[in-house]
């Protein structure tokens, strides 16, 4: 059986009871840094073995991870901080536990994502989560303001004032909301437009995991607009939407009625 136990983003005292008597009854726990695992099981005096599972060696180590879990063993799997799995080693294993049929289940907890988005204080119905934003920024936020609702990516603080120099020069009236350090000591919840962030941390460079959410708005006015087509793929690549889905939402975000967005698409169309 596989136990994916969620562990605190910061503060040790954001664990769950149920989370602790997992750790303290499994056989083993496997762990992204052993070190920093080390740390939240001696506050709480459990004492297991640790098995390193990490981006570098959960290929690697898949297999006689699955022998142990078809033997009958227990074993956790945590990340360094949050819930594993989201931006985390350990889906390669439990879509191995899936295929075979060995049990897994998920004990909830701690989530940065989640926490940044209920401190950003922005009123949504959807919300769409990138992961880490790529170190040329732009293309990514470009298809995100486009989105109709929340999106949420995390950033390094050595690449965030770019990122947001990127939203000045795009969307500088886009809300905002960086959360850092979140329940930590000098947890912060910033909010405000590009130029009023960046303006903050070029005053003082910010240190710390960071989660940039992006509020609801109305999507840039480009330079250089997209062609149907490239919206249409844009959508489809960022969205996963159909292309039916996708070429009805170009049509409403390039303003044409989607008659003629119908006609250009098969006119097209080998």
């Amino acid at each position: 059986m596989l136990y994916i136990v969620a562990t605190p983003i910061g503060n040790l005292q954001d664990i769950s009871q149920r989370a602790l008597d997992t750790l303290k009854e499994c056989d083993g726990i496997l762990c992204e840094d052993t070190r920093r695992t080390a740390i939240l099981l001696d506050r709480y005096g459990i004492s297991k073995p640790l098995i390193p599972c990490h981006k570098f060696n959960e290929a690697r180590s898949l297999e006689p991870v699955l022998d142990h879990l078809r033997a009958g063993k227990r074993y956790a799997l945590v990340s360094d901080a949050g819930t594993p799995c989201i931006n985390d080693p350990g889906s390669l294993l439990t879509a191995a536990c899936a295929k075979e049929g060995i049990p897994f289940t998920s004990i909830p907890g701690p989530c940065s994502l989640i926490n940044a988005l209920v401190l950003a204080a922005f009123p949504f119905e959807r919300f769409q989560f990138v992961g880490f934003l790529s170190k040329k920024p732009k293309r990514d936020l470009r298809s995100l303001l486009f989105y109709p609702g929340v999106s949420a990516a995390f950033e390094s603080p050595e690449r965030i004032q770019g990122t947001l120099e990127a939203l000045l020069d795009l969307a500088p009236t886009r809300p905002l909301c960086i959360a850092r350090e979140m329940t930590k000591t000098f947890e912060e919840s910033l909010r405000g437009s590009p130029a009023e962030l960046l303006a903050r941390f070029q005053a003082r460079p910010p240190k710390g995991e960071i989660v940039l959410i992006i509020g609801p708005g109305e999507p840039p006015e480009d330079p250089e607009p997209l062609t149907l087509e490239e919206c249409i793929a844009l959508l489809q690549e960022t969205h996963g939407l159909t292309l039916k889905e996708s070429l009805k939402q170009a049509a409403r975000l390039l303003k044409i009625p989607k008659r003629d967005a119908y006609r250009e698409i098969h006119r097209n169309s080998p």
